[in-house]
């Protein structure tokens, strides 16, 4: 792996990889963009105005919710899916929290995260069961009415039709939309997400979640993506610690990280420097290289 520079993708959940606006009027900087997965008001939206790219990359964070996460029956999906595609835009995915179908911690969250991240993507709960409330919660955490609304109710009764099935009440929920947000496409079921300001709501069955973030994440604007440097060193993190804080401390902009392995009865050590420059990010690494030039694997 030395050498090699990849988009990598950040979070607190895993070891190797570990690395793991507002208004849609949009008036923090003015700039429209073209979104055809975007709807309002009976038809998609030809223009939207997005974040400015700027010296510091933009921010976001996940909110996975229901309670089949939490009980291990269902394994989270989404997750690695929006991490990737976030870093490869540029958008630093800094925090994934995960709740269970409970109205109060799915406020909390929603109203949190939108307050702290540029951009806030939630998945799971806009299904047609009793159990299905993230609408209801997300319309509260922005202080907006929530109802069945005409745009959506369209969408669905055009698509049962061609099926030849009944939109029945229950089908019917996922027509209840916050009163100012904006659908969001769903081409694989066609009951739509939305967007309240800076969080964006989707569903959680992995084929349709990846389906709406591909119709509005391409045109969101992000910062520099960051790139990696890896390499996988035969020796201990304790023997490595030492010179590894030098460069950390040197190098401040960059995020050098240490995950440590156990092969074949011996202990050895992933770096991984991620940054936004590649030929310092090789420098850097070089170093370690040069330094433990007989222990690389």
């Amino acid at each position: 792996m030395g050498g090699d520079f990849a988009p990598i993708w950040q979070s607190h959940i895993s070891e190797e990889t570990l690395v793991a606006t507002n208004e849609p009027g949009g008036d923090k900087w003015g700039l429209k963009i073209h979104i055809p997965g975007l709807y309002r008001g009976g038809s998609f939206l030809k223009e939207y105005d997005m974040v400015n790219p700027s010296a510091a990359m933009p921010t976001a964070a996940m909110l996975v919710i229901g309670d089949e996460i939490l009980s291990g029956r269902t394994r989270d999906a989404n997750m690695h899916h929006l991490a990737q595609v976030l870093t490869d835009k540029g958008i630093d995915l800094k925090e994934v929290r995960v709740v269970s179908d409970d109205a109060g911690a799915i406020v909390a969250a929603v109203r949190a995260l939108s307050t702290g991240y540029d951009h806030v993507f939630t998945s799971g709960g806009i299904g047609p069961t009793h159990d299905d409330i993230t609408a209801d919660c997300v319309a509260e955490a922005f202080g907006q009415s929530i109802d069945v609304r005409d745009d959506a109710r369209t969408l669905l009764a055009a698509h049962y039709l061609r099926q030849g099935s009944e939109l029945n009440e229950a089908r019917l929920r996922m027509a209840r939309i916050p009163e100012h947000a904006i659908l969001i496409e769903n081409p694989v079921s066609i009951a739509p997400g939305f967007q309240v300001e800076n969080c964006y709501v989707m569903a959680g069955v992995p084929s349709v979640f990846r389906a709406m973030v591909e119709g509005v994440l391409p045109r969101l604007i992000g910062g520099v993506p960051l790139l990696s440097e890896s390499q996988r060193f035969m020796v201990g993190e304790g023997n490595i610690a030492a010179p590894l804080r030098v460069l950390a401390e040197a190098n401040s902009a960059m995020s050098i990280g240490s995950y440590p392995f156990q092969k074949d009865g011996r202990y050895g050590t992933n770096i991984v420097i991620r940054g936004v420059d590649a030929a310092e990010l090789k420098a850097v690494m070089d170093v370690l290289r040069a330094e433990f030039s007989e222990r690389l694997a």
